[in-house]
């Protein structure tokens, strides 16, 4: 098997009165279903396509957690079943094992293998400190390889005079010389690297493969067993080169490396074909570029002849993955909303595996060619997905979530294109409210991705189906800067964001206007993150919106770039700061605070360091020193984002509404209410 890169108890009777079908009014989807909503994700199919483990989700209600386990299931969907707690299964080549993560002793996560036999034993591999990961076999199902963090020896030597006895001083400080020091959801990196390591599939101790300063990325064996392929950058100052790295591989034995790619720019995701000779990977020449797609490339195994195969696909290539012949080599595309399963030839002929408007992400192929992933569409959540080469039609496995759902009317998504004065299409969409009446006048929430360069697409979406659920029109769209739609397109904001990506959002509003069926007096936006930017500039910038709710933005580009975690942002405008700060200046919200007239909310989650909560402050007291009506709501126990934990997520969702019907119109509210009913 090649990988590409809860349970609900009903107990006691209840009796139900017996309702005339035609008297029944459909459902509509709310908050406290979301915690009995279940998420299936990473399916792994065996190597004779027989069976599919898999990782399934569950809210927990007493902890406020996601929580998951594995799964495991006939290729055909019968006997689906619990297998064991623990996540990121990968089977051994001859199918008789699964290797996965689980907790375990001494304490944290720990590799195990359980074998796949009636007894279905299970044994703990590792007695590891720090939190292996990446798993995967050797060809001859011998060893394991992972990687996992090596903290560096403190080379410190500050040693204070002993304290006298009972004495309380105050904890030694934190000492931090690395550029890159923290980490949103992590926090503070403690100085050290991620490292390869090998152990024995039967237990003992691990052995580190790799040395030096640098992180490895996830290994590769290579079929003779004999060494691993990978990507990093085993360079000096590796910390101060932008979007570099190359493809290496070192020898299990001796731990020699060997450099296979030299060409400046970034290549990565390295996978090794079938017979040995040619490693695939993913890439593209140094640029300054915002945004660049990658390139699928493929090389000979010792990093001769490297040749692009989808030179003509302007499209971004994810997750390769070679198909068991060894002429194509399978992998994701995003396009336009959408996700489908491509393949290239050797020639460098790609053609689509799958068509249609969903989110298909491959997970594994089997020997036999029998594909298992997840799919999602605008009305049904993940679920595990079967196909083959031969017959590309997905087949549903899954339907965990169909007893939630079940009578639940959804609203109708409804796709719109238009044309921007510089010849640039965007796309977008709208979600209509359960029973749309298109005679009736229907406040908008227009949300924006973050990212930027991500894009919103045709999977099921929660949160927006669930404000449509309240009466709400939802609009959302992918404006320039978006992924999907080529480098172009993503490359568009270039030392322009926030700016034309505004004059994109804003031609959509008026499409959906143009429909009839929106209250102009009741439009309302939000966004987190790069939505949260985009939000913040456009009450800046226009007075239309009735209310609006900036999440976990930057509003200060000048703070911003020195306290989020990591140095790339620095590398987003023209000069440094300190060089020219004119640039950062003028693409900053914050400088037009003055024209800000919206009733403006923020929302940010406390422990956020990818836009710090600082950045939320500054123009939440610019707004209340102007005395613009707003709010800050601080989310406790968030990284970046507000929805991790999910009572928060509710949370999330409620206190937006309640802040856009604070400040609707009288009359807007009373239709609202009216519609409701």
């Amino acid at each position: 098997m090649r990988r590409f890169c809860r349970t609900r108890i009903t107990a006691g009777l209840l009796l139900v009165p017996v309702v005339p079908l035609a008297a029944q009014q459909p459902k509509r989807l709310s908050l406290e279903m979301s915690m009995e909503m279940e998420s299936v994700s990473d399916p792994q199919i065996s190597p004779d396509s027989r069976r599919i483990v898999y990782t399934r989700g569950w809210v927990n209600k007493m902890t406020d957690s996601r929580e998951s386990s594995l799964w495991i299931m006939n290729a055909d969907g019968t006997r689906n079943r619990f297998l064991t707690q623990g996540q990121s299964a990968v089977w051994s080549p001859d199918g008789t094992r699964v290797a996965y993560l689980g907790k375990g002793e001494p304490s944290g996560t720990q590799v195990w293998v359980r074998y796949m036999d009636a007894e279905g034993a299970s044994t703990q591999i590792t007695r590891v400190s720090d939190t292996p990961g990446n798993l995967t076999w050797s060809p001859d199902g011998r060893q394991l390889a992972f990687t996992a963090f090596v903290p560096d020896k403190n080379r410190w030597t500050v040693k204070l005079p002993d304290a006298p006895k009972g004495a309380k001083w105050t904890e030694a400080p934190r000492v931090v010389d690395r550029l890159a020091y923290r980490r949103d959801r992590t926090g503070f990196v403690e100085p050290g690297a991620t490292h390869i390591f090998v152990v024995p599939a039967e237990g003992g101790s691990p052995r580190q493969v790799t040395r030096g300063s640098f992180n490895h990325g996830a290994p590769q064996w290579t079929p003779d067993g004999r060494s691993l392929v990978f990507s990093s950058l085993l360079e000096d100052d590796a910390e101060y080169i932008w979007r570099e790295s190359e493809i290496y591989a070192v020898d299990v034995a001796s731990g020699m490396t060997r450099q296979l790619t030299r060409r400046r720019g970034p290549d990565y995701a390295p996978v090794v074909s079938p017979n040995g000779r040619q490693i695939a990977y993913l890439g593209y020449d140094s640029t300054d570029a915002t945004y660049r797609d990658p390139e699928l490339y493929v090389m000979n195994i010792d990093g001769g002849n490297p040749r692009m195969l989808t030179g003509g696909l302007e499209r971004a290539p994810s997750n390769p993955v070679w198909a068991p012949s060894g002429r194509e080599i399978l992998f994701d595309v995003e396009s336009e909303g959408s996700y489908n399963l491509h393949a290239a030839a050797l020639d460098g002929r790609v053609r689509p595996v799958t068509r249609g408007t969903h989110e298909l992400r491959a997970s594994s192929i089997s020997r036999g060619g029998v594909i298992a992933g997840v799919l999602s569409d605008p009305y049904n959540p993940g679920d595990v997905v079967r196909l083959s080469l031969g017959n590309p039609s997905p087949q549903r496995l899954t339907r965990v979530n169909e007893d939630v759902l079940a009578g639940v009317e959804l609203g109708k998504l409804e796709e719109i294109w238009y044309t921007m004065p510089d010849g640039f299409r965007v796309q977008g969409w709208i979600i209509k409210p359960p029973q749309f009446d298109p005679a009736k006048k229907y406040p908008m929430q227009l949300h924006i991705h973050g990212g930027p360069h991500s894009m919103y697409g045709v999977r099921f979406n929660y949160a927006f189906q669930e404000h449509a659920a309240n009466d709400y029109v939802v609009l959302y769209t992918n404006p320039r800067g978006s992924t999907g739609y080529g480098s172009a397109f993503g490359n568009a904001i270039k030392n322009a964001y926030p700016g034309k990506d505004y004059d994109d959002l804003m031609a959509g509003v008026d499409v959906v206007l143009a429909k009839g069926y929106v209250d102009p007096r009741n439009m309302f936006v939000t966004g987190c993150s790069g939505g949260g930017v985009l939000t913040a500039w456009i009450v800046g910038h226009t007075d239309r919106f009735r209310a609006a709710s900036s999440n976990c933005p930057v509003t200060n580009w000048l703070s911003f770039v020195g306290t989020t975690d990591g140095p790339g942002w620095y590398r987003n405008f023209e000069k440094l700061p300190w060089e020219d700060p004119s640039e950062h200046l003028r693409r900053s919200p914050l400088m037009y605070v003055g024209n800000v007239k919206t009733p403006t909310m923020l929302m940010t989650g406390v422990g956020d360091l990818r836009t710090p909560i600082a950045q939320t402050e500054e123009f939440y007291q610019a707004l209340k020193l102007r005395k613009v009506p707003t709010a800050m709501i601080r989310f406790n126990d968030e990284w970046h984002g507000t929805s991790s934990k999910p009572s928060n997520f509710m949370r999330t969702q409620l206190y937006l509404r309640s802040w856009f019907e604070q400040w609707m119109t009288p009359d807007g509210l009373q239709k609202r209410q009216k519609i409701a009913e």
